[in-house]
């Protein structure tokens, strides 16, 4: 009766479960995501217990394949591990609770034979689901490795290449070739920087103090000078009193505001205006990269945080910058944002919890 039970009332079972999901504040997937995974998975469990009537046993075997099917399905719409168990104890608790109301006639044996199936479920569905999991980020991973690869090589043999040019005197020491080279070394170093920054954060290594913004911004802004007179743009900074304090770690927030400031420069017009603005609230400090790139396409705010993401038709670099940012704002307690100055530029904001200082220290 459990299998036919489950069939009758499947829609009824279907809302139930994705009721109960939806109010857990800790395993909340989307609508799309309950709406494939639930169905799919009541699907394979009346399979399993429509052969365990015929056979008057469980197939485990056949019921981990399909939990494992399963579990690979939950991971290609995006749930985590933690809602896929979520989702198989709501099912037990959602069926049970249905069958309890509607005086359904089963026995105790076919709950039994529930639990059993779920049990089975559970621990096939998330070992595929791991395994799928940890085989994407290898691939990602070597996918990821590559293309630092080829961009360091890129980076090196330009830089081997105008270094043999100048050295054979063929060229002006102070000519383009010369810039070439240098351009090309100060890639290499932001590139090297950049990929540590971001192992670093994923690392989880944070040396965490209490930071006075207005000197973290002075030390900012003496290399950020330099860029800008490269660049040819000007540049313009203003900051907070010195009793406004952040706490974090020193050397991955300054990564990050220093890769908005590299992003702004690359991307700003010729001769334009880049910004550094720090100011805060009684709560928040927030640091403020405006630039002139133009403004942003329609539609493609999202993308600039993904990893190996690049804008404009300046190709150079892996795109790495914005997504290190945002990881280094989580680290940190905040978060990163940008808005769109249509046919201006944009302004990135990285935004950090304000210290709070007792009075009489």
């Amino acid at each position: 009766m459990l299998e036919e039970f489950i069939t009758s009332n499947r829609d009824d079972i279907v809302a139930g479960i994705q009721s109960r999901v939806s109010t857990n504040p800790y395993s909340k997937p989307s609508k799309m995501e309950l709406a494939n995974g639930v169905p799919v998975f009541l699907d394979q469990l009346c399979d399993a217990l429509r052969l365990a009537k015929l056979t008057e046993a469980i197939d485990h075997e056949q019921l981990g394949k399909s939990a494992g099917r399963h579990g690979h399905d939950l991971l290609k719409i995006g749930l985590t591990i933690a809602q896929v168990v979520h989702v198989y104890g709501e099912v037990c608790q959602t069926v049970t609770e249905m069958a309890i109301e509607l005086k359904a006639p089963i026995s105790g044996e076919e709950f039994r034979t529930l639990n059993l199936c779920l049990d089975d479920a559970m621990a096939e569905a998330v070992t595929e689901y791991s395994f799928q999991r940890e085989r994407t980020i290898v691939e990602e991973g070597k996918e990821q490795l590559g293309i630092l690869a080829h961009e360091l090589r890129n980076l090196l043999n330009t830089a081997v290449l105008s270094f043999e040019l100048i050295k054979s005197g063929r060229v002006a020491p102070g000519g383009s070739t010369a810039l070439l080279h240098s351009r090309t070394l100060k890639g290499l170093q932001d590139l090297i920087d950049r990929s540590l920054a971001d192992v670093r954060i994923d690392a989880g290594i944070k040396y965490l103090e209490s930071i006075i913004v207005a000197d973290f911004i002075e030390e900012i802004e003496i290399s950020a000078v330099i860029q800008a007179q490269a660049s040819k743009l000007r540049f313009e900074v203003t900051s907070v009193k010195r009793d406004v304090l952040i706490e974090g770690d020193r050397q991955i927030l300054a990564g990050a505001v220093s890769n908005l400031l590299q992003n702004a420069f690359k991307f700003s017009r010729p001769k334009g205006r880049v910004a550094l603005t720090a100011r805060s609230t009684d709560d928040r400090v927030y640091f403020e990269v405006e630039d002139e790139c133009g403004g942003l396409p329609p539609g493609k705010t999202n993308q600039l945080f993904q990893p190996f993401h690049q804008q404009g038709p300046d190709r150079s670099g892996l795109g790495l910058g914005l997504t290190i940012c945002a990881k280094a704002a989580k680290a940190n307690g905040g978060e990163i944002y940008v808005r769109d100055l249509p046919g201006k530029g944009c302004i990135f904001a990285l935004d950090l919890p304000r210290k709070k200082v007792r009075a009489g220290f």
